[in-house]
C-alpha cells in the first residue's frame, strides 16, 4: 500500500454531512489527534477473522485455537513494532489511558510517616499521563520553555536535585496539543543516571513516528511505553502497555477473575505468569487483530513516506494560517521546522471563543476539528497566559455548572489521507468567520460550553440508527 492508496481506503472518506443552508457537502476531518478512521484493508481483515472468531485460551475447538494463535501472532506484531526485546511484556488494556493507570497502580502508596518516592513530569502532559501519578508519589513538573516545549535543563536538574528519590520520569513522546515531539532516549538515558525510570505516553507517536524502545540494558531504553490503537486507524476498543515484566511478576493483579489464575480453591488463588495474569476476563480479541493489521499497514507504507507526506501538510497549513492576521497560532508556527514536529496545529480567532469558531466550522463548513483544552488544562492554560486568579476564577464557574468562559483552542491534525485541497477549504471557511460572514445565530450553551446555531439541529436518525 502507498500514500496515493491510501486516500481511497478510508472508511467513510466518501460520506457526505449536512450543513446550515441545507446542502451537503464531503466531511472533511481534521481530528485524526482524538482518533482516526479506519481503513478498508483493516475493517476487511475484521470482517474476514470474525467468520473463524472464538474467545482465545482452553478453548479445544478449532476456532478457540485458531484464535488463540492470532491473539499471540498480534502480541509478537506489536512487540516487534516498537522492538521490544524478550525482558518485555506486551499487555492489552483499553487504551493508554488505561495503560498508564495500570502501571501506576504497581507503585504502592507509602505507609504513613514514609517519604513519597518523586514523579517527575512536564506540564505539557495529557491528563492520563499526570493524573494516575499523584495517587502514588509527588508529583514535581518540569518547566516549559517560553515556546512551550520541555525545558530540558530544568528535567535535568530537577534529576539532580532528587536523585535516588526520583522514582518515574513520566513523559509524552509528543505533545496533542502543539505537536512536539521529545527526545525521549535523551531524557531516558538522564533518568536513568538518577536510579529513575521513565514512562513514555506514545499515544500521539504511534500513527506517525517509529518507535524504538531499545535493548533493557541501553541507558537509553524506555522502560514503560503506552499507546492506542484507536489513534492508530484501529478503532475497535485496544490500548498497549509494553513493560518490563518485574514490575508485574510481584503481587496480585489490577483486576482479578477469569483468565488471570491457575489454580483457585475456597483459601486461595495462584496467579498465572504474564501477560495473561494482567489481562483478566475476555479480552478484546478483534480489536487486537485490527492493531496488528493497521501495523501492518503502517509498515508497508513506510515511516519515512508518513513523515514526508505530514511534514508538506503541516508546513503548508502553517504557510496558510500565518497568513491571516486574525489567527493566533500556539507552539512553533514556523513551516521551516514543519518535519520536526507532528501535523498538531493549535490556534484561535482574535476576539472569538475557541467554540464558537469550531462550531461554525463545523455546521457552515462540514469541518470536524476539536476545540476545548484536549485533555491537557495546565499546558493549554500556560500556553494561552491565563493566571492563577483567572484560573480559580474559571474553575469555580465549572464547579457552578458554568463553562461559558472556559479557556481553550481549536485544533487541527492530519492524518494519512488529508490534502491540501482540505487545508484550503479551511482556510476559505476561517476567512469567512474572520470577516464575519457567516449565516447562522449561534446559541451558547453555557453549560456544556458548546454553541449551537439558533433553529437548527441534525436529524441524526436519517443517517443511522441502532
Amino acid at each position: 500500500m502507498t500514500l496515493d492508496d491510501v486516500k481511497t481506503q478510508v472508511v467513510g472518506i466518501e460520506q457526505k454531512v449536512p450543513l446550515l443552508d441545507g446542502s451537503h457537502r464531503q466531511y472533511i476531518y481534521l481530528d485524526n489527534a482524538a482518533s482516526t478512521p479506519t481503513l478498508l484493508q483493516i475493517q476487511q481483515k475484521v470482517d474476514e477473522f470474525s467468520e473463524w472468531y472464538s474467545n482465545v485460551h482452553r478453548g479445544t475447538g478449532f476456532k478457540s485455537q485458531l484464535s488463540s494463535w492470532v491473539f499471540e501472532e498480534a502480541r509478537s506484531i506489536i512487540a516487534d513494532f516498537v522492538k521490544a526485546d524478550a525482558t518485555a511484556s506486551v499487555i492489552f488494556c483499553k487504551n493508554t489511558t488505561e495503560a498508564i493507570n495500570k502501571l501506576a497502580g504497581r507503585f504502592q502508596c507509602p505507609g504513613a510517616g514514609e517519604e513519597r518516592p518523586v514523579i517527575l513530569t512536564s506540564i505539557m502532559e495529557h491528563h492520563s499521563n499526570e493524573l494516575p501519578w499523584r495517587k502514588v508519589g509527588r508529583v514535581i513538573h518540569v518547566d516549559l520553555k517560553p515556546d512551550g516545549t520541555v525545558n530540558e535543563q530544568d528535567l535535568y536538574k530537577k534529576l539532580d536535585k532528587h536523585t535516588g528519590h526520583v522514582q518515574i520520569v513520566a513523559i509524552t513522546g509528543a505533545s496533542n496539543v502543539t505537536g512536539y515531539v521529545n527526545p525521549v532516549h535523551e531524557f531516558a538515558r538522564k533518568a536513568h543516571k538518577a536510579g529513575a525510570q521513565i514512562v513514555v505516553d506514545a499515544a500521539q507517536l504511534g500513527a506517525h513516528r517509529p518507535i524504538d524502545v531499545k535493548r533493557a540494558d541501553d541507558p537509553e531504553h524506555i522502560d514503560y511505553l503506552a499507546f492506542s490503537a484507536h489513534k492508530m486507524y484501529a478503532p475497535y476498543g485496544i490500548g498497549v502497555l509494553v513493560t518490563q515484566k518485574n514490575i508485574f511478576e510481584v503481587g496480585s493483579p489490577e483486576y482479578v477473575g477469569g483468565g488471570t489464575v491457575d489454580i483457585v480453591s475456597l483459601e486461595s488463588a495462584y496467579w498465572k505468569d504474564l501477560p495473561e495474569r494482567e489481562e483478566a476476563g475476555t479480552p478484546d480479541i478483534v480489536g487486537v487483530v485490527a492493531l496488528a493489521k493497521a501495523i501492518k499497514v503502517l509498515q508497508e507504507i513506510g515511516f519515512d513516506a508518513i513523515i514526508d507526506h505530514e511534514a508538506e501538510l503541516t508546513a503548508y497549513a502553517l504557510k496558510r494560517l500565518v497568513g491571516i492576521p486574525e489567527v493566533v497560532i500556539y507552539g512553533d508556527a514556523d513551516a521551516k521546522r514543519a518535519r520536526d514536529r507532528l501535523g498538531v496545529i493549535a490556534f484561535n480567532v482574535r476576539g472569538m471563543s475557541h467554540a464558537l469558531v469550531a462550531a461554525i466550522l463545523s455546521y457552515e463548513g462540514g469541518i470536524g476539528a476539536r476545540n476545548g483544552c484536549f485533555c491537557a488544562h495546565p499546558y493549554v492554560k500556560q500556553l494561552l497566559g491565563v493566571d492563577e486568579e483567572e484560573s480559580r476564577e474559571v474553575e469555580a464557574q465549572i464547579i457552578a455548572r458554568d463553562r461559558s468562559r472556559l479557556p481553550g483552542m481549536v485544533r487541527i491534525s492530519f492524518g494519512l489521507y488529508n490534502t491540501e485541497e482540505e487545508i484550503d477549504h479551511l482556510v476559505d471557511v476561517l476567512q469567512m468567520i474572520v470577516k464575519k460572514q457567516y449565516k447562522g445565530e449561534y446559541m451558547l450553551d453555557k453549560e456544556r460550553g458548546e454553541y449551537h446555531p439558533k433553529g437548527f439541529s441534525y436529524d441524526f436518525p436519517k443517517y443511522f440508527t441502532l
